[in-house]
């Protein structure tokens, strides 16, 4: 993992921030909250940032909502209140929320546009899960809708309509319909991307505010690549 690229309070890229939210757009390779590699996660960079910004002595509060794969990257939103935390976390729960993804496939789905449903099964120990076409035991159900945006020189822009939120969802999803994402060597992939992520990004994300009760929808560029700057060129 290419440590440079990695989000710091300094070079943080915030979408969008208000008294009750913050929206980062996160970098290929950035954990959201802590795990086993002990490597500095982005809820705490978030927080540096926030202490630094409003000269805050000392802890600041960041509520985790949603998480995004690490080799993924897109949009990460934060609760800065404990207000707006549990309300957030009902709306992603329940559904209430709309989540676009942008995936760089090298194979075309047999469709133009399509709904995918599969059963998936994770294995803890690999950290991956499994696409079955039918209900099997500890499976769950795992939902999206897909369209072909672009067709590229090699590869496929495909914008994915997220509506279940599982582990790898989307990887294995398409993994299963013979078009693994760009770089993702877990899925199948032949090799992997430089800088070790995948070419799928969180595109936008639509909520209801949650203390303004307006709907509000955040939008992430993708990351600098010769292949996202294809997928973004007119």
């Amino acid at each position: 993992m290419n440590n440079n690229q990695h989000s710091t309070s300094s070079n943080l890229q915030v979408l969008f921030e208000d008294n009750h939210l913050i929206v980062i757009n996160k970098r290929v390779g950035d954990i959201v909250q802590g795990d086993k590699t002990g490597d500095d996660p982005l809820s705490e960079v978030v927080k540096q940032y926030l202490k630094e910004k409003y000269n805050k002595p000392g802890n600041v509060y960041l509520g985790v909502v949603h998480r995004l794969d690490r080799p993924t990257s897109g949009i990460v939103l934060f609760a800065k209140t404990s207000k707006a935390l549990p309300r957030l976390n009902k709306m992603f729960a329940q559904g209430e929320t709309k989540k676009l993804y942008w995936a760089v496939v090298k194979n075309m789905p047999s469709q133009e546009s399509g709904a995918l449903t599969h059963w998936l099964v994770r294995n803890p120990k690999q950290n991956k899960s499994y696409a079955n076409s039918k209900e099997v035991p500890n499976s769950k159900k795992a939902e999206l809708d897909y369209k072909i945006l672009k067709k590229l020189d090699n590869y496929y822009l495909l914008e994915i309509d997220l509506k279940t939120g599982r582990h790898h969802q989307i990887r294995a999803q398409l993994a299963a319909i013979g078009c693994t994402i760009k770089g993702d060597l877990k899925y199948g992939a032949d090799r992997s991307n430089k800088d070790g992520g995948i070419h799928l990004h969180a595109r936008s994300l639509t909520i209801t505010h949650p203390v303004k009760k307006e709907p509000i929808t955040f939008l992430a560029p993708p990351p600098e690549d010769p292949v996202w700057n294809a997928c973004i060129s007119e």
